[in-house]
């Protein structure tokens, strides 16, 4: 099925209305580039960004910790570490707008409760869908969990490629920049550090 690009909607399934101001900011940049606003290709496709757009930063309506207020305390002994690797995301940088597309690997040792594992990844997602830079955004996901979930250590690395080096400037691709942020025990403890490692690499 192909996409529609006339597809995008509020949750009632109407279409998203979009300011004018915004819509005309939008086709100032098409002309700018060179294009014509007018033409039958672009017409609508000011009001197809802007809706883009809002799904893209949806983020900013969506408040992290709460995706970590229902915790569980019953973990049957449970007392190592909980990690959940690969989570695909999509972000855009703040300097150029352009897309961050990666992976992440988040894993905490916890305290006195766990939380579902998809909370997790929805974290992740809250801030990603955000204007960001990758060092932020690795050190928001680790101090949410941190504040809100209270284990004993936090352990966040991202892996992702930025379209602002790869599609204009330097022009590289397949270069793949990783940050990590350690909180806890994995911060303080070598080998507990080593151990969260090991199985994000494994």
């Amino acid at each position: 099925m192909a996409f529609d690009p006339d597809a995008e909607s509020s949750s009632n399934g109407s279409k998203l209305p979009v300011p004018t101001e915004v819509a005309d900011a939008i086709r100032t940049l098409i002309r700018w580039s060179g294009d014509d606003p007018a033409r039958e290709g672009l017409f609508e496709t000011p009001e197809r960004v802007a809706r883009a757009w809002k799904e893209y930063c949806q983020g900013y309506a969506d408040d992290p910790a709460y995706h970590l207020s229902r915790i569980f305390h019953e973990v049957g002994g449970y007392d190592d570490i909980v990690l959940l690797k690969d989570i695909p995301f999509q972000s855009h940088c703040e300097h150029h707008m352009a897309p961050i597309v990666g992976r992440a690997h988040i894993a905490y040792l916890p305290g006195k409760y766990v939380v579902g594992i998809s909370k997790l990844a929805r974290v992740l997602h809250a801030f990603a869908h955000r204007l960001q830079v990758q060092e932020r955004l690795t050190s928001e996901v680790a101090n949410c969990i941190w504040e809100n979930l209270k284990p004993q250590g936090v352990a966040v690395v991202i892996e992702a490629t930025h379209g602002c080096m790869t599609g204009r400037g330097v022009r590289t691709p397949n270069v793949i920049m990783k940050t990590s942020r350690m909180l806890g025990v994995f911060r303080d403890d070598q080998k507990s550090r080593e151990e969260v490692l090991q199985l994000i690499q494994a």
